[in-house]
């Protein structure tokens, strides 16, 4: 595994037409594995690395629910989350501190205003100010102090490398990608990411998207209540009208985007996408990975085409339709 890819490893995986003029063109790598965990289509380089991003968080969710934090139904699904900080995540996110007995200035994710246009302009009204509460991160980050708190591990510094949450995390993500990653970073959260490839991203998704949550092994178990979780509150993993979340509920798929262009989706028969768009781009993220599974048959056609006009693809010139932006891949 090579550290990272070029654009001499990339396909063009998705188009913006304008007009019937190609006017964008956004190149990548995907990969997409069969229920066996056998790879049905490589499109560019899947063995280089790339930091996951947001899509870690399933496997930063399954090590924190391992590690003794007890979340299940939506509770689950907000420490997946990258949430738009509407009133309801926000509850969800305070309710995990709470019942833990953790204050709300322990997180250390940084402050922010919620991304729903509605929620933060319901915080101005009120005179409040960003708050790291609101930062899309925050349930990551209360589940990890949840842990923290119930293995009486240090709640200050939880996001150093050296932190035993984090080494927890570290052997998670190993463990279901079979990989060891070849570089390290901070995310733009705080919390450590590691590089992994496009291949062992796929595999460790499908391992937890896959895992049932009376498995008689407690990761998997776990594992199992994740991929419920999920699957069951779309909207807590995203927010109205993001991608994820609409995916999720009409499609029923095991999903999470991540920043700069990674997208990871598994059907419920196991076959599983990670894809990585090269320009860091994800408005065409969604659309390449349920192509890529309708086209592996774990989804229908017609379904993918019923949805597609609901992930904002439309291109639009003078307030009209006028081109879309599609997958492209061949």
């Amino acid at each position: 595994m090579s550290e990272t890819f070029t654009v001499d490893d990339s396909v063009e995986l998705a188009v913006v037409e304008r007009s019937g003029f190609v006017e964008s063109r956004h190149a990548g790598s995907a990969i997409v594995l069969g229920t066996n965990g056998e790879v049905l289509r490589a499109l560019g380089d899947v063995t280089s690395a790339v930091f996951p991003r947001s899509a870690m968080k399933p496997f930063q969710a399954v090590a924190v629910m391992a590690s003794g934090a007890a979340l299940r139904g939506a509770d689950a699904a907000i420490a997946t989350a990258s949430h738009s900080g509407t009133a309801a995540h926000i509850e969800l996110v305070r309710g995990l501190l709470s019942r833990a007995g953790v204050p709300e200035t322990a997180l250390a994710c940084p402050a922010a205003w919620p991304i729903d246009s509605a929620a933060r302009d319901a915080l101005v009204r009120l005179g409040a100010t960003k708050a790291p509460v609101y930062m899309e991160c925050s349930g990551k980050h209360a589940a990890m102090l949840v842990a923290c708190q119930q293995n009486g591990w240090a709640l200050d510094g939880y996001l150093d490398p050296a932190h035993p949450l984090q080494k927890r995390i570290l052997d998670v993500l190993e463990r279901f990608t079979g990989e060891r990653p070849v570089a390290s970073g901070i995310d733009g959260c705080g919390a450590p990411v590691h590089a992994i490839s496009l291949g062992g991203l796929a595999r460790g998704i499908a391992r937890i998207a896959t895992s049932k949550s009376n498995s008689p092994f407690a990761i998997y178990r776990e594992a199992g209540f994740l991929a419920e979780a999920v699957r069951a509150n779309g909207w807590v993993v995203a927010g109205p009208g993001h991608s994820d979340s609409i995916v999720i509920d009409r499609l029923g798929l095991f999903m999470k985007g991540g920043a700069e262009g990674i997208m990871v989706a598994a059907a419920e028969n196991g076959t599983t996408v990670a894809l990585k768009i090269l320009d860091g781009n994800l408005r065409a993220a969604a659309a390449v990975a349920v192509s890529l599974l309708a086209d592996a048959g774990a989804i229908q056609r017609a379904d993918v085409a019923q949805l597609l006009p609901e992930l904002g693809l439309t291109v639009t010139g003078g307030g009209r339709p006028v081109g879309e932006i599609r997958a492209s891949y061949i």
